[in-house]
């Protein structure tokens, strides 16, 4: 696997520059920035023109991750070329959150090969039902292929956010790739390092990803008496303070964050369901745990790798946790830096939400307030 890295940003411009070709193999471009450069559209067609042997994907963010640096306001390309890795790529439109599990359906049935073996996708982050979206790919891709990606972000504004795929770039979509062939090998692993606390409430009334009651009474109201100061701020304040929601009492329980809230219906609409009759519990954190959580994650998933390295890692962590840790946010991506090690190639963004099983073999959960790693080796 060979892979290089492009970073563009108001002052410099692009750095390197871009080559007039691209690199051996099977070729793919990962490409992560803010939103209002991917609606100007001129650095993606750039990127399109200087790397025309493979399709460039990628989505808007709430801030970009490169090597061990986190900058917001720019642009960041990674091209792969694999050896023997077959890559193909899928798209579609997805219209509301409803729509979802057939939007993932009818990715994996695109992708769709007896020589798959990992679905890498990235989705609208405010139109989507992410659980509904990973359940749809599941369905349609043979058992063992392994699920991950992130929903796509938007700073802390929240108002749309852009996937770039074969079609161009734009509100409402989801592109996925497909990664084939014996030669690959990938690992990944998604944590938190948040910890609960406040009673354990029962969800009483919720349909999908929308929350309407908390035993019995508003969940916007009861949440906006913990958030205090901060509910006038909503719904990015609410990224400070997620909540575990179980489907029965002690199952695994996953976070999640809210996207929108609506005042008129007394509800909060999260990036993944909400299941009625299940359980949740208000969260928290600090700086030291979510480090701790990016090491484990880092650790976890070299276990899918064999007795390889990781040549490329894709790094999906939730906007939530840059906004605790500010100007400390690069400790969590120096942690991960120093498990894999200086020959690595590392490219991520800040979601509003990442794809990831809770462990190998697992099927893919939709999770939010992670960090989540996808380690690519070629063999």
């Amino acid at each position: 696997m060979k892979t290089a890295q492009y970073r563009w940003s108001r002052s410099l411009g692009w750095k390197p520059d871009l080559p007039n070709a691209g690199i051996d193999g099977q070729q793919i471009v990962f490409a992560f920035g803010a939103r209002p450069l991917l609606q100007d559209g001129k650095l993606v067609a750039e990127l399109r023109d200087h790397f025309k042997a493979g399709p460039v994907i990628g989505c808007s963010t709430s801030g970009e991750i490169v090597g061990d640096e986190v900058v917001d306001d720019s642009l960041v390309a990674t091209a792969v070329g694999f050896d023997h890795i077959g890559v193909r790529t899928a798209c579609a439109s997805v219209a509301d959150a409803q729509s979802s599990y057939a939007v993932g359906a009818e990715l994996a049935r695109q992708l769709s090969d007896p020589a798959l073996r990992h679905v890498f996708v990235l989705s609208d982050g405010l139109n989507v039902n992410g659980s509904d979206l990973a359940r749809g790919l599941a369905s349609g891709v043979a058992e063992g292929v392994s699920i991950t990606g992130g929903l796509s972000g938007d700073a802390s504004n929240f108002a749309e956010t852009w996937v770039i795929d074969d079609q161009g770039a734009g509100p409402r979509r989801v592109a996925a790739v497909g990664l084939y062939g014996e030669h690959l090998r990938v690992g990944y692993a998604s944590m938190g390092g948040w910890e609960p606390f406040g009673p354990v409430r029962t969800i009483t009334r919720a349909k999908g990803n929308v929350l309407y009651e908390l035993d019995g009474r508003s969940a916007l109201d009861l949440y906006k008496t913990y958030l205090g100061d901060h509910a006038n701020q909503l719904p990015s304040s609410a990224l400070l303070f997620p909540i575990v929601v179980t489907e029965a009492p002690g199952g695994q329980g996953v976070v999640r964050t809210v996207l929108s809230v609506d005042e008129q219906e007394q509800s909060m609409t999260f990036a993944g369901d909400i299941p009625q009759g299940g359980t949740a519990q208000l969260m928290k954190t600090n700086v030291d745990d979510l480090v701790d959580g990016a090491t484990a994650a880092a650790e976890a998933s070299l276990s899918g790798l064999g007795d390889a390295r990781p040549d490329l890692a894709l790094l999906v962590s939730c906007v939530g946790r840059k906004l605790v840790m500010k100007q400390r946010i690069e400790e969590e991506v120096e942690a991960i830096r120093d498990v894999f090690g200086a020959d690595t190639k590392i490219a991520g963004f800040y979601s509003y939400g990442e794809l990831c099983p809770f462990s190998q073999g697992e099927e893919c959960r939709l999770h939010n307030q992670t960090m989540t790693i996808t380690a690519f080796a070629e063999v």
